[in-house]
């Protein structure tokens, strides 16, 4: 994301990361623009100047600063406006948050027009030291928070200390949650639905919560980047069977970790292998978009008559159509796959893809078979 937040900070006041808990978001902008004061709103002291003196408070950083955690003061934003307005010196201040709800609200309501808005998830593929001597199982099992590869910890230790502090802080934050035990369950549940359409209704019964309960919780999910939706393709090609998203994970690891994969040997034969290659895959897709400052535009099809694909991008005017399989063999059945993924697109269709778990990288009967080690340098390129 550098050459994105460099090329935002020649153009906007105001640059924002957001993104969820230690994706990086405070590293990467603190290594950017290293000449830049740095700010902690996290941090007591100097919220408590902020809210009782925020005119001095803020008057040490006429030149700009990096405030992190914007959201923690909520009037930032408003003060931050009057500045940019009287100096709109491009980049002249960056701010980082962990809650879209409260970023957002924030920069839409004050900022609007005035701050380049960026979304940091953990590492991509090609942002991992280790790929090359890392296997899929252990890509897939590690996932990709940069705190588990620049230091010397046990990834379920991590995990299980990150969902402790996410509970405790973010969701008592965002809402009231009574029972911290009925909200972990119901991620794990969600986790076991990761790479399925979401059916929130049941979802909720067995959670054994209330529609609108389970609306707020997927919602606040979502605030936090835990999980995205897939929305389907939104041209209608005929008449459309589906009409809901789909559930992924933005960090396999962490979905592991909630749905108890404690190793590559269980993982290996797990029942949702396949759906976590799928959720890497598309997680893959939603980096490299974010990565570049642009919207995601990803969807998936799926129609009454059997056509199906797991991720369309528009290319241009053309469309392109993925399909993802797990394993590492590529079968005939695997490129009938690829074949039917780029069907209901008709003329508008470009060659399909077939990104699998093996280490294979040709075309086949006119379809473009991808393996999972180049998928990352492959999307949106060719």
């Amino acid at each position: 994301m550098s050459s994105t937040l460099q090329r935002l900070a020649t153009s906007f006041p105001v640059i924002t990361v957001t993104g969820p808990r230690q994706s990086g978001k405070t590293t990467l902008v603190r290594d950017l623009f290293s000449e830049k004061p740095y700010v902690s709103l996290e941090d007591p002291s100097e919220r408590l100047f902020a809210e009782d003196d925020p005119k001095g408070f803020l008057a040490r950083f006429e030149k700009g600063a990096i405030f992190d955690e914007a959201q923690r003061w909520p009037d930032l934003f408003s003060y931050l406006q009057g500045m940019v307005d009287n100096d709109r010196q491009p980049g002249r201040f960056v701010l980082t948050g962990s809650q879209q709800f409260g970023l957002l609200a924030g920069i839409s309501q004050s900022l609007a027009g005035r701050a380049g808005v960026t979304r940091l998830l953990p590492l991509a593929s090609s942002e991992i030291p280790t790929l090359k001597e890392c296997s899929l199982n252990n890509l897939l099992l590690t996932g990709g928070y940069p705190a588990l590869y620049a230091q010397s910890i046990n990834a379920q230790d991590w995990f299980a200390s990150y969902i402790a502090t996410y509970v405790e802080r973010d969701v008592r934050q965002l809402i009231n949650v009574q029972d911290l035990t009925t909200f972990q369950r119901f991620l794990r549940l969600c986790a076991g639905r990761t790479g399925n359409l979401l059916n929130l209704n049941a979802l909720a019964g067995e959670a054994g919560i209330t529609y609108k309960v389970a609306q707020s919780w997927m919602s606040v999910l979502q605030s936090s980047d835990l999980i995205y939706l897939l929305p389907p393709y939104h041209k209608n090609f005929g008449k459309r069977l589906v009409k809901s998203p789909k559930l992924y994970f933005t960090d396999t690891g962490l979905a592991c970790w909630l749905l108890g994969i404690r190793s590559e040997d269980v993982l290996a034969l797990h029942p949702l292998r396949g759906a976590l290659f799928e959720t890497w895959v598309i997680g893959e897709a939603l980096k490299a978009r974010y990565n570049a400052g642009e919207s995601t535009d990803l969807y998936f099809w799926r129609d009454n008559n059997g056509l199906e694909a797991d991720l369309v991008y528009e290319q241009g005017n053309k469309l392109q159509a993925i399909e993802i399989k797990s394993g590492a063999t590529v079968t005939p059945d695997y490129i009938r796959a690829g074949q039917k993924a780029a069907k209901f697109a008709d003329d508008e269709a470009l060659t399909p893809w077939l990104v699998h778990g093996g280490e294979d990288n040709y075309q086949r009967s006119g379809v473009n078979v991808v393996s999972w080690r180049e998928f990352s340098s492959h999307i949106f390129t060719a």
